[in-house]
């Protein structure tokens, strides 16, 4: 299965696409859409869904996932975020692939086998799993994220059974 994983930012977007059999996950590519802080926040989102647009058609993922809006003490900084993920599920709607939502706990769990593992922790888990050193924080979470959707898939197939 090939999953297109997503961490959202509005500064720094993360994406990772990876070939997985739930078990064995090999990174096919990766990288950070960088957006200027000085920019209007509407470039910004419009920046970053031509990136996820043009990722999505290179790469042809059977599925893409992103992680669930967390709490933060700072509204705005939630709410920016959740614009950066209405604009990431729309490139994935528009493109007919299949979504999956997961918690930062979930991911971190599914990954690190703990919930609230460090940016750290998460690429040392990323390069265990994989093989492959991610130097970015970003796009190492995005690995992560999926790396969690094709876990929870072939599990669900074998509870299916």
């Amino acid at each position: 299965m090939r999953v297109l994983g997503i961490d959202c930012g509005t500064e720094r977007t993360g994406w990772g696409v990876i070939d997985s059999d739930g078990r064995r996950h090999s990174v096919l590519d990766h990288g950070v859409i960088a957006t200027a802080a000085r920019d209007p926040l509407a470039a910004r989102l419009a920046e970053i869904a031509v990136g996820l647009r043009r990722v999505i058609v290179a790469h042809v993922p059977e599925a893409a996932a992103v992680e669930e809006v967390f709490y933060a003490q700072n509204v705005k900084t939630a709410l920016k975020l959740a614009h950066v993920r209405g604009v990431a599920l729309l490139a994935i709607a528009e493109a007919g692939v299949a979504l999956g939502e997961y918690s930062p706990l979930e991911v971190k769990s599914s990954v690190v086998g703990y919930g609230r593992a460090e940016k750290h922790q998460v690429q040392l888990m990323v390069k265990s799993l994989t093989g492959v050193a991610i130097e970015s924080e970003d796009a190492a979470d995005a690995i992560a994220v999926a790396i969690c959707h094709a876990t929870h898939c072939v599990t669900a197939m074998r509870v299916a059974r």
